[in-house]
């Protein structure tokens, strides 16, 4: 049975990889301090091969239990978290990466960081491919998570070609689904729980912004897929299919059945104009590439979440 670690095991994502991981037969180390994550997200996981270990990865840590595969997830990711602790994302990014490549290393691990597309800051270069540098703020409020993914990588790298740690870097893009926190600030948890409430949906600017959203199970294939795959330069997973936020708003509206308005509000400092993964290299080096459209995907995080949980009703 192969043993896989996951920093960030009880955030969002990082309970979704613990939960396909287990399911796939391995053996699961949960590692999170809990700053956003939360012990409800695995709550649910009653298996034997499942450990909980509460720690900060910004010290340093150890496991003792031999270990095969290590996703490091862990970091603050949303806006309304990076910017409430900017200095704990940079020193997960930095800190927290660099102890937890000393683990992977150590246990002689495939050692997988999953970096983001916020790497690519407001992009020039549209669609995003992974060769692309970014065109990032450093000094923006959005730098302390920009910087804190990009600095990682760095690190990751350096890790591979000095230190010959077998690593791989995924650039993550919008992702959404089930476990989402109702008010983590971000476009589709914030517009379902206005829109399940009959509020105003807000959307900042004219709207006229893109992004492109992947359902939560395509991910974590993708994550999985990279770390099981020899390849070490980054590789972009998320969905190519592109909407303004006011044509997201307007889906929300139709799949939630709301009878909200739309309203605008002033767009937030270094928010970016575009966003689309070219996934070019997931579909020939993994062939890889996502299965569930927006509507959907929507859809499924409603009926598998249920109202009260979008809405932010404590269970």
């Amino acid at each position: 049975m192969a043993t896989s670690l996951v920093t960030g095991g009880a955030g969002f994502l990082g309970s979704h990889l613990c939960d396909e991981l287990l399911r796939r037969g391995d053996r699961v180390i949960c590692v999170d301090n809990l700053e956003t994550g939360s012990l409800h997200n695995i709550e649910h996981i009653r298996a034997d091969e499942f450990t909980f270990v509460n720690c900060d990865i910004t010290e340093p840590y150890f496991i003792e239990e031999p270990i095969d595969s290590v996703y490091h997830l862990a970091s603050p990711a949303s806006p309304i978290d990076y910017l409430r602790l900017p200095l704990q994302t940079l020193k997960v990014g930095s800190h927290g990466t660099h102890h937890t490549l000393g683990l992977a290393k150590e246990h002689r691990a495939r050692f997988l960081l999953a970096s983001t597309s916020e790497v690519y800051g407001d992009p020039q270069v549209h669609p995003q491919t992974e060769d692309y540098w970014g065109h990032v703020n450093p000094i923006g409020p959005r730098g302390v998570y920009d910087e804190a993914k990009r600095y990682a990588e760095a690190l990751t790298m350096a890790y591979h070609r000095q230190q010959g740690v077998d690593t791989a870097i995924v650039r993550i893009f919008n992702t959404y689904g089930p476990r989402m926190r109702a008010h983590d600030g971000r476009a589709i948890p914030t517009f379902l729980r206005q829109g399940l409430a009959d509020r105003q949906i807000t959307v900042y600017g004219d709207g006229s912004q893109t992004r492109s959203f992947c359902f939560v199970s395509d991910l974590i294939r993708g994550l999985i897929a990279l770390s099981e795959s020899g390849e070490h330069q980054p590789v972009n997973i998320g969905n190519p299919d592109e909407f303004t936020l006011l044509e997201l708003a307007q889906i929300v509206i139709e799949v939630s059945g709301s009878r909200s308005e739309i309203i605008h509000e002033a767009l937030p400092t270094d928010d970016p104009k575009q966003r689309k993964p070219d996934i070019t290299r997931a579909q020939e080096l993994l062939q890889w590439e996502p299965k569930i459209g927006l509507r959907e995907g929507l859809a499924q995080t409603i009926e598998e979440s249920g109202a009260e949980a979008l809405l932010g009703i404590p269970s």
